[in-house]
């Protein structure tokens, strides 16, 4: 029976709060915004909100992996760190919390490991920031070379590289650059990053049991830092052998991971993962530099050996700490009585506005049941339960708190709704989908079509961007797609808006329908055979083809009753 592993803790629930709180009492630059349990955000004490004169720098994930990433937070390297509960991505609102701290007018840079949920809840945090007016840019580090090359969206995970990563953007925004340059050498240092992960034991979480998946005799080779199992489990060998295993791996001209070839020069981070002595990591330092040299011909410009990202306790002048208030959101994302009174006495957009609102949540709630029997045989049964609950809630909301007169600011509410009850992956797409848009909105008085069609591409870019899915991938993406190719091409031809709105509507449609014959490379979808798929087309992309064409037919219906 495997036993409870020892820590020296209190509550496990509290293990994240404390080590902040013991991180700022060590390091007199250090403070951490007052918002625990929800808000966990490091931050350098010499940044005042509103006025840092220079590119922020903020990465962060789940804890468990310290010193990453609140002891990096430091001149010349991170303006914050967010940190989310052991091994869990941070949640929106913190990372919202960890921009309006420290981001001045030249903007901020996430820098973000390559797990789904760390780029979903970070871009959706970019794309509300972006509304709010800050200038945000967003870097993924995947610098896993254990694993061949993924079909679809996964692809490689954010491991101890990510460090030398906030290093070079660091370095950048302390030199004064602009954001898109901080952002270019991030982007550019990522791509020359290669790291593979050997354990000699398996973490355990705190409170939890230690788990006995490896043998007392047995190594495992390409694991992630969450306990996950790696690639492959082998028998002990002399540390020698392995790290000669690691560099052929990382230098594989198969993979061709990592574009570093005899005569290059490299930066060597030899990283413990928790409990792996100093004198162990050297000794493989020691062998990696000899080697790189002698078989590679590379050679080490600098070499970091320590624990710099960890997974727990995997083997492989003071001053009083300051604690500052959570910045609240700008003041105009909170309405006053007065504008949502205006925004009751609608205007004549903004009961088509209304109108359209209504035809499209009315048409989800209408098709729940064929939703859940597509997904049933695709997925796990409940897409269309979930974007019920979003239905119901919206046209809740709409009569409550939705300022119809105002687009962007609608669409933006409705963003806030479905985040609020939808939940999962679902819910932070649309959420991105609506931020995106109001972004695209915001500040144009009279909304005409084009503006919409701006708004839907740029919709579909930040989709992309942050849940990492293409056309072709099964998603709800091979509706949107079509539907907005379509759209602009009608209108940059002249045609009247609204036929144009009810092509594209068909358009995205057919879109959905042609799911049925594409492999998935993304979600649950993604692990089940071709033949299955071809049973039924993808929820997701069926639920965006039902509510565009919704709209799209609600717009007709009026232009013809006004006409009559």
């Amino acid at each position: 029976m495997a036993a409870r592993g020892k820590k020296l803790i209190n509550d496990p629930n509290d293990v994240v709060t404390q080590f902040i709180e013991g991180l700022a009492e060590t390091y007199p630059g250090l403070q951490y915004l007052d918002g625990f349990p929800e808000i966990k955000v490091v931050l350098r004490s010499d940044v005042a909100v509103g006025t840092y004169d220079k590119v922020a720098v903020i990465c962060g994930g789940g804890s468990g992996h310290e010193p990453a990433h609140g002891g990096f937070v430091g001149q010349g390297m991170l303006t914050a760190a967010v940190s989310g509960d052991v091994f869990t991505s941070p949640p929106v609102n913190s990372i919202l919390a960890a921009i309006r701290a420290v981001t001045g007018p030249k903007g901020c840079l996430l820098v973000v490991t390559n797990y789904t949920g760390d780029r979903l809840n970070f871009g959706l945090a970019a794309e509300e920031a972006k509304s709010e007016g800050y200038k945000v840019e967003m870097v993924i580090v995947g610098d896993d070379c254990a694993l061949p090359p993924t079909r679809g969206i996964a692809g490689r995970r954010g491991l101890a590289g990510t460090i030398l990563v906030n290093k070079v953007a660091g370095a950048a925004a302390d030199a004064g650059l602009p954001l898109e340059e901080v952002a270019e050498q991030a982007r550019h240092a990522s791509k020359f990053v290669g790291t593979v992960g050997v354990a000699l034991s398996v973490c355990t979480l705190p409170g939890q049991e230690t788990s006995d998946r490896l043998g007392l005799e047995q190594i495992e080779l390409g694991l992630g830092i969450h306990g996950e199992p790696g690639a492959a489990v082998t028998e002990l060998q002399p540390v020698d052998v392995v790290v000669s295993r690691v560099l052929k791996q990382i230098l594989s001209s198969e993979t061709r991971y990592v574009p570093i070839t005899s005569g290059d020069r490299v930066i060597l981070l030899t990283n413990g993962l928790g409990a792996t002595p100093t004198m162990e990591l050297m000794i493989a330092t020691r062998k990696a530099v000899r080697e790189l040299q002698l078989e590679y011909g590379i050679a080490t410009d600098r070499v970091y050996t320590g624990s710099f990202m960890t997974s727990l306790d995997m083997q492989g002048d003071r001053q009083k700490p300051a604690k500052i208030s959570v910045p609240a959101p700008p003041s105009c994302a909170m309405k006053s009585d007065k504008m949502l009174q205006q925004s009751r006495e609608l205007t004549k957009e903004g009961c088509i506005l209304e109108a359209c609102i209504e035809a499209g949540a009315k048409e989800i709630i209408r098709i729940k049941d064929s939703l859940n029997e597509w997904d049933s045989k695709v997925g796990d049964g409940d897409c269309g339960t979930t974007m019920y609950r979003g239905a119901i809630a919206i046209l809740d909301d709409m009569k409550k708190c939705y300022p119809m007169n105002d687009a962007a600011e609608t669409v933006n509410e409705i963003g806030a709704t479905v985040r609020r009850v939808m939940g999962g992956t679902t819910g932070i797409l649309y959420d991105i989908l609506c931020k995106a848009a109001y972004a695209s909105l915001k500040g144009i008085k009279t909304v005409e079509a084009k503006h919409w069609a701006n708004a839907l591409q740029a919709s579909i870019v930040a989709i992309s961007k942050y849940g990492g899915a293409r056309e072709g991938y099964r998603t709800m993406l091979d509706a949107l797609i079509p539907a907005s190719e379509i759209l602009r091409e009608r209108l940059e031809a002249g045609d009247d808006p609204l036929d144009a709105f009810i092509v594209s509507s068909e358009a995205a449609m057919t879109g959905a329908e042609s799911t049925r014959h594409m492999q998935a490379q993304a979600g649950r979808s993604s692990y089940i055979a071709a033949d299955k798929l071809a049973s039924a087309p993808d929820p997701g992309a069926m639920a965006v083809a039902a509510w565009y064409r919704a709209v799209a037919l609600s717009l007709k219906s009026m232009s013809c009753h006004s006409k009559s």
